[in-house]
């Protein structure tokens, strides 16, 4: 995985592993990968794994069943989508839409490429 500068590394895994979940890579209730394991993928220290999974678990995205290993949560996908959907709405959007007001991008122009890209 290529990983950016400008972005923590273990936030970068947990985009990786919410990207997992909302492609239906790892459903509902599924194990994952071991920490070592997905360290090993990534090329990343283990500490810096676990520190995602830590985070996920104490989101409630991830279950750890001592023993066993880590599980994807139950309805982790539906929490996944809010999650990334209230980003999306709330941190990415407003730059879009500052983007289109300083480029005179009207709403009538999305509309018009959004319909233009649906049907491709």
């Amino acid at each position: 995985m290529q990983f950016n500068e400008h972005k923590s590394i273990y936030l970068q895994i947990a985009d990786y592993m919410y990207d997992q979940i909302l492609s239906g890579q790892w459903p509902d209730g599924q194990r994952i990968p071991s920490i070592r394991d997905l360290a090993v993928q990534m090329e990343v220290n283990p500490n810096t794994v676990t520190r995602t999974y830590t985070m996920l678990q104490d989101e409630g995205t991830l279950q750890n069943k001592r023993g066993i290993g880590y599980f994807t949560a139950d309805e982790a996908r539906k929490m996944v989508l809010g999650k990334r959907r209230a980003d999306f709405i709330n941190y990415e959007l407003p730059a879009i839409f500052n983007t289109m007001r300083q480029l005179g991008v009207t709403p009538e122009d999305l509309h018009e490429l959004f319909r233009k890209q649906s049907k491709e």
